[in-house]
C-alpha cells in the first residue's frame, strides 16, 4: 500500500519513543504505547480540506480547527494549541515542523508539482508563516511528489538540494551520535529525508527516523510519508497503523485513499 498510509504508520511507530529515545534501529515497531498523534490528526484534517474545497484557505482553516478541537490530547504545540481556539486565527510565524508532518496529502492530489507546491504553500501558511516553515513543507511535499512519480533517489536529493539548500549528504550513522530532540524544520526535515535516501525500503526508513532520537514521531511521519511515495508500505506494518485509528479518522484515510491513491 502506498500513499499517506506511510505518514500515519510512521507517526504511530514514533510515538512511543518521542520521549523515550532510543538510537538504535533495533527496536519493536508497534507496542502498547503506540497511538496516533497530532502528526496524523493533522494529516487527515488536510486531507479532509482536499477533499471539500481545496481551493478555500477557510475550509482549510475550519477543518484543523475542527480535527484539532476533536482530539484536543493529540500532542500540540503551545502556540498552535492557542491558534485553534481562536475565533478568527492567523498565521503565527511558525517554523516548527508541523508544516511539513501534515503536508503528504497534497502530493497526492497535485496533478504537477507546481500545483502541489501551491498547495503545500497554502497549507502550511495559514500557521507556520515562517520562511523555514514554508520552506519545510515544500521540500517535503516535492520528494513525496517525485517519488510517486517515479523519480530516483538521486533525482529526488539534487533537487531539494538545489531548491531549499538543505545539507543532503550526510549520512545517518553520522548524524546520530550528537542529534538532539529539534522540532524545527531547519533542523529535523533535512535529517528525515536523509532518512529515507539511505533506506532499503520503507521499514528501513522508519528505523532510520526513530534511531536518531529526536522528534520520533514526527521525524517517521515526514520520512514515511516520503518512503511510501517510493515503495509499498508492508501489510503487516499498515495494517496494524490502521487498527489504531479510530472511526472518524478511518473514514477520512479510506475516502482519501479511495478518491486519490488507486
Amino acid at each position: 500500500m502506498k500513499g499517506i498510509i506511510g505518514t500515519i504508520c510512521g507517526d504511530i511507530i514514533g510515538s512511543s519513543r518521542e520521549f523515550r529515545p532510543k538510537k538504535t534501529k533495533d527496536f519493536k515497531l508497534y507496542n502498547r504505547y503506540s497511538t496516533f498523534t497530532d502528526d496524523t490528526v493533522m494529516t487527515l484534517a488536510i486531507a479532509s480540506w482536499l477533499m471539500k474545497d481545496k481551493s478555500s484557505r477557510e475550509v482549510l482553516i475550519s477543518e484543523i480547527k475542527e480535527f484539532g478541537l476533536k482530539y484536543p490530547d493529540a500532542g500540540y504545540g503551545g502556540m498552535f494549541r492557542n491558534w485553534l481556539n481562536q475565533d478568527s486565527p492567523e498565521p503565527y510565524g511558525s517554523w516548527a515542523n508541523g508544516s511539513a508532518m501534515r503536508v503528504s496529502p497534497v502530493s497526492w492530489v497535485a496533478e504537477s508539482l507546481e500545483e502541489s507546491q501551491k498547495l503545500a504553500m497554502i497549507s502550511a501558511d495559514v500557521t507556520h508563516n515562517h520562511p523555514e516553515g514554508i520552506k519545510g513543507a515544500l521540500a517535503t511535499n516535492d520528494a513525496i511528489f517525485l517519488a510517486r512519480n517515479s523519480f530516483t533517489k538521486e533525482e529526488i536529493k539534487e533537487h531539494i538540494e538545489k531548491n531549499y539548500h538543505y545539507d543532503l549528504s550526510r549520512k545517518v550513522d553520522d548524524i546520530r551520535p550528537d542529534y538532539k530532540f529539534d522540532v524545527s524544520c531547519k533542523g529535523s526535515v533535512p535529517e528525515s529525508i536523509i532518512c529515507f535516501l539511505e533506506a532499503d525500503d520503507y521499514e528501513d526508513t522508519i528505523r532510520n527516523a526513530v534511531s536518531l532520537g529526536g522528534d520520533a514521531d514526527t521525524m517517521a511521519a515526514i520520512a514515511g510519508g516520503i518512503a511510501s511515495a517510493y515503495w509499498d508500505v508492508p501489510d503487516n506494518i499498515s495494517f496494524k497503523g490502521i487498527k489504531r485509528l479510530d472511526y472518524n479518522l478511518l473514514e477520512v484515510f479510506i475516502e482519501f485513499r479511495d478518491k486519490f491513491e488507486k
